[in-house]
């Protein structure tokens, strides 16, 4: 997906494509920005002396580059081959990759809805990408907060938007709870009841009232161990919550989990 902004910043890590390999370095485009070309100077390629360019670098092949400088006028960058470690290229190829697909999947929604991609996006596109970070990681929140997703939205694309992430994205959360029953007879009782689930700022973790006496608990990892850590951690501590109100407390697990 091309970026909103013309050119990256100093020190941005950008995909190219290679597209001539000469003595003294290489052209090359940048993939993420229309219209944007590159330099890869020989003593930028590889650590070390490079005695042939052409043993690191080759017309057609994608890698990943730290912008060094930027000529605006000429809309050409200077870049580095060498500043970028292996664990930052794979990092950058696969945001990359999914920034692709949430393209393509953007086009899906654009169909569905008759419009075309550049009006979702002007739509609802970039208020997801403020609001999550990535429009692919929208689409992964989609995947795995089904009905917590962008809560309080009711418009067309929300459902072709949660259709089409359901359909075609693998949620790279772990999310388990249950049902919680909570009451008190006591005339103090809801206030109690507030206490009890009063468990501080947890990360990922959500509790909705589902309707006396029922609250809904939900939990949410990337592994499951740590989700069922977590789980079992919270439930703890609201138990201890509703033994000091003198709150009666049971929970029950959910059958079906993602």
């Amino acid at each position: 997906m091309q970026k909103t902004n013309d050119i990256p910043e100093i020190g941005d890590l950008v995909v190219v494509t290679v597209t001539k390999v000469e003595k003294f370095g290489a052209e090359v485009k940048l993939d993420e920005y229309k219209g944007l070309n590159g330099f890869i100077h020989i003593a930028e390629v590889a650590n070390g002396w490079v005695r042939y360019i052409r043993d690191h670098l080759r017309e057609g092949q994608k890698t990943v580059c730290k912008v060094l400088q930027i000529d605006s006028r000429r809309k050409s960058v200077d870049l580095s081959l060498k500043r970028v470690n292996e664990h930052q290229k794979r990092e950058k190829i696969s945001e990359w990759k999914n920034d692709q697909k949430a393209e393509k999947l953007m086009e899906l929604i654009s169909v569905s809805l008759k419009k075309s991609p550049e009006e979702c996006m002007i739509e609802f596109g970039n208020e997801l990408v403020e609001k999550y970070g990535s429009l692919y990681s929208a689409f992964e929140e989609a995947a795995t907060e089904e009905d917590d997703f962008y809560s309080g939205v009711r418009a067309k694309w929300r459902n072709a938007f949660l259709k089409t992430a359901m359909q075609n994205v693998q949620s790279p959360f772990v999310k388990i709870g249950g049902t919680m029953e909570i009451y008190s007879l006591e005339s103090r009782g809801i206030e109690k009841i507030k206490n009890c689930l009063d468990i501080g700022d947890v990360a990922d973790v959500t509790i909705r009232y589902a309707g006396a006496p029922r609250y809904l608990l939900k939990v949410k990892e990337k592994e499951y161990k740590s989700a069922e850590d977590k789980l079992k951690n919270v439930i703890q501590a609201i138990t201890d919550n509703c033994k000091k109100n003198g709150v009666s407390f049971e929970f029950i697990r959910d059958s079906k989990e993602k």
